[in-house]
């Protein structure tokens, strides 16, 4: 039996230590429960997609564009530069394509596409320059092959694809972007995708709408 002086130690004691398991066990959950790149990877690696149908096909894509959205920028930039869906966006139907673009592409892009239109021709180019040239500082910085669907990765490291073919390039600085877009097929959109994602990000900071020589 405790003595009345060492009951209160013990109990302390024992608060303590309860307060710490719990805290690590919420510190384990929490950690899980973030969405990264690689996750995304492994589940697509891990999970056949050919061999799913009906609901648990539906589940499957959900819950990829779920983990899709969940992902921060940085990691969501990163999974779109390395292409870790292609796998599965090659296996899927053309509704499921459109679906699945229409769920996973970011909050106000409409919105961006239509004030993208409404910029003056300088400004539209700047922008572009701009997403593009980010968009190369992300591929050289993670070593990626930013390659279009159904293209073989290359090997070599500075030999590396452009990160939007030039045929589509032309077309995103000719044609009208909103219009391109929207009666492009689920592939092109799917190729676009990270350069639409980056357009906003550039548009969000308003780098190409400040004077030339500013900060």
């Amino acid at each position: 039996m405790l003595t009345a002086r060492w009951r209160p130690i013990v109990f302390t004691l024992l608060t303590v230590l309860v307060i710490w398991v719990a805290a690590v066990v919420g510190y384990t959950i929490s950690k899980n429960a973030i969405v990264t790149a690689d996750k995304v990877r492994v589940y697509v690696e891990t999970v056949d997609l050919s061999k799913l149908s009906g609901a648990d096909r539906a589940k499957a894509l959900k819950k990829l564009a779920d983990m899709l959205n969940a992902l921060s920028a940085e990691e969501r930039r990163e999974a779109r530069m390395e292409h870790v869906t292609w796998n599965w966006f090659n296996q899927m139907t053309e509704a499921e394509k459109a679906d699945f673009l229409e769920a996973t592409m970011p909050t106000g892009f409409k919105q961006m596409l239509t004030a993208f239109e409404q910029l003056p021709e300088e400004k539209r180019h700047r922008t572009i320059d701009e997403t593009l040239r980010r968009m190369r500082e992300t591929q050289q910085r993670l070593g990626t092959n930013a390659v279009p669907s159904g293209t073989n990765t290359l090997a070599s490291g500075t030999n590396r694809a452009p990160v939007l073919s030039p045929e589509l390039e032309a077309k995103v600085r000719s044609i009208g972007l909103q219009t391109f877009y929207s009666q492009s097929s689920p592939q092109t959109r799917a190729e676009l995708a990270p350069v639409l994602e980056e357009m906003q990000h550039v548009m969000e900071s308003g780098r190409p709408f400040r004077t030339r020589g500013g900060p």
